[in-house]
């Protein structure tokens, strides 16, 4: 691969929905904050990248002062206030990239991040010190090592493309890097961390989708933290992968004020379902600086899993987990249904709150 990995050029200017919202004053003129919070917002602007596509703003209510999506897109001074268990990379990706572009955390399965900006940039964002659009691509020579550092190590089944957003990459770049991944024997499979086909989806073109063609399984995991930013056009979206034979997961993050609620959360992953997108996972949300407002209690992501698990489907359960601060990965941190009795067997909590002795007495 020659070319250098740069995102799409005038962005802006391509989309069929208009102009992204970049600056804070775009904010006002869009009529999506007041002119009083100008200044506030240019503030948290000079540390912390804006971007809101027309998708996303078109979904906002400025009347409504806890709108779920103003809640995850639109600036607050708050983002300024860091705590003091917070950290700048709170989930320890640098303690495992041996080299630029490439986090190694686990033996079988790298991430790999071609790209530091996104087409959206979420004010919880675990990466928010790193991405935004002063994140330099990839530069072939970069690209390259990291390309062969996948391919000197057979151990690694599974690589995760992530960033920034992937899908930023023009379609003639992002199919050269699958195709460049697909050629590597000892690969099983290409996971692609997505916001774009929720946040733009006029983006998931033919052209896009041919771009992720491969004869390795290529898993499409999409980002998406509240019903409403389930829209016909992200519909359509779904349908034009799938149709594909791309599969579809999904991963959000749990947020207080967004969806820390269980009629929320089954609301949505019945959407995502409907859509044919599978569930993956539900994020605690991470120590990124700023982002105290959003962040639940651990118990309290277990106490809404368990009203889900009787109320929705199995195939509407995400896989609750933390990314452990340092580096030490991601733990299933659900609730437990089980305990012990006094006589050694086992008791099972059904999604009642009742509780059987297994197996049963005689």
């Amino acid at each position: 691969m020659t070319d250098t990995l740069t995102p799409i050029e005038n962005r802006d200017e391509q989309s069929p929905a208009g102009r992204t919202l970049r600056r804070a004053s775009d904010l006002v003129d869009a009529g999506l904050v007041d002119r009083d919070r100008l200044i506030e917002i240019e503030r948290v602007a000079a540390r912390y990248a804006i971007a809101v596509t027309p998708d996303v703003a078109a979904l906002i209510d400025p009347a409504d002062p806890a709108d779920p999506i103003a809640a995850q897109f639109i600036p607050s001074a708050a983002e300024l206030t860091t705590t003091a268990a917070e950290r700048a990379d709170p989930i320890g990706d640098e303690a495992h990239a041996p080299i630029k572009g490439i986090v190694h955390r686990y033996p079988d399965r790298v991430l790999l991040k071609p790209v530091h900006v996104c087409p959206v940039y979420c004010r919880f964002c675990f990466r928010r010190e790193m991405v935004g659009p002063g994140g330099a691509a990839l530069t072939p020579v970069e690209l390259a090592a990291a390309l062969d550092y996948i391919r000197a190590r057979p151990a690694i089944w599974e690589v995760i493309l992530s960033g920034g957003d992937p899908l930023m990459l023009a379609p003639r770049r992002l199919a050269a890097l699958i195709a460049a991944l697909d050629a590597i024997p000892h690969l099983g499979v290409i996971r692609i961390h997505t916001r774009l086909p929720i946040v733009e989806p006029g983006r998931v073109t033919a052209r896009l989708i041919a771009a992720l063609a491969a004869e390795k399984a290529v898993f499409v995991v999409l980002h998406a933290n509240h019903p409403h930013e389930l829209t016909a056009a992200v519909g359509d979206a779904c349908r034009r992968m799938t149709r594909a034979g791309l599969p579809l997961l999904s991963q959000t993050v749990l947020l207080r004020g967004v969806n820390d609620d269980p009629g929320v959360l089954t609301e949505l992953m019945r959407g995502l379902v409907a859509r044919r997108v599978k569930p993956y996972y539900l994020h605690h949300g991470d120590l990124a600086p700023g982002t105290s407002r959003f962040r639940t209690g651990i118990a309290e992501g277990q106490a809404i899993l368990r009203a889900m698990r009787g109320d929705a489907s199995g195939l509407c359960q995400p896989s609750y987990v933390l990314d452990l601060p340092g580096g030490h990965g991601k733990v299933p941190v659900g609730p437990n249904y089980l305990t012990r009795s006094d006589d050694g067997r086992t008791l099972v909590e059904d999604f009642r709150g009742n509780r059987h002795i297994y197996p049963p007495a005689s």
